[in-house]
């Protein structure tokens, strides 16, 4: 008889406040008896942080996972085929796993990486959606992201192409890179019109409705939103 495998969940937390997780989210981290959380080289584990601050978690396997921040690809690849290979044990030997992941699954997410490596070796995974920071960073703000027909676009921070394209622009994890979008933003006269939200749904959270009042450096937590009049 052929021993059960268990099921990868990749589990989207939100931002940063504890109140915005799932039910889903909630009823998928109670199920599963092994809980894998990103840890950063100083032991942080800010994912884990905010879901116990919502769920209980004692009795399960907390299993830590080491990612890189190197830009070289096949040290992002190497980091992820270890990730792959630790959650996989478990997977083999019964045991539903929940991968924690800030914001949600689909935007951006390191859980893409180790879903596609699990697939490929047979694995089942299933991905529970989270709130996108953007969302949160948006209602912060008191802003409508888009109405009408207006477009939305979502684009990694740094590249200044993006702020020529119609509509409404969010600008990811624009921390390191706040002083050339400042310098784009300005260079277009669109400094007024972007406003920012660093940390959003963290202790340390900060709100600025204008760019023009962002101080010169900012947490890797930073989104901008450019809403053009």
């Amino acid at each position: 008889m052929e021993t059960r495998k268990g099921i990868f969940y990749g589990v989207g937390v939100g931002p940063g406040d504890p109140e915005l997780l799932t039910v889903k989210a909630l009823r998928t981290l109670e199920r599963c008896p092994v809980i894998a959380a990103p840890q950063t080289k100083s032991g942080e584990m800010l994912a884990l942080d905010i879901v116990r601050r919502a769920a209980a978690l004692e009795g399960k396997t907390i299993l830590p996972l080491f990612f890189t921040m190197a830009r070289d690809k096949s040290q992002q690849r190497a980091a992820h085929e270890t990730a792959a290979d630790a959650i996989a044990a478990h997977l083999t030997a019964g045991r539903d796993v929940a991968m924690l992941n800030l914001g949600d699954v689909s935007i951006y997410a390191t859980f893409g990486y180790i879903m596609d490596i699990l697939r490929e070796r047979g694995y089942e995974a299933v991905m529970i959606p989270g709130v996108p920071s953007f969302c949160a960073a948006a209602a912060r703000l008191g802003l409508s992201l888009v109405s009408g027909e207006t477009p939305l676009h979502i684009v990694p921070a740094g590249d200044p192409a993006s702020l020529e394209l119609p509509g409404t622009k969010v600008l990811m994890k624009a921390g390191k890179r706040l002083p050339q979008v400042r310098e784009a933003l300005t260079a277009r006269g669109l400094l007024e019109q972007a406003a920012m939200v660093e940390d959003c749904g963290l202790p340390t959270e900060k709100l600025y409705s204008s760019m023009g009042d962002v101080p010169e450096a900012a947490g890797y937590f930073a989104t901008v939103i450019v809403k053009e009049q």
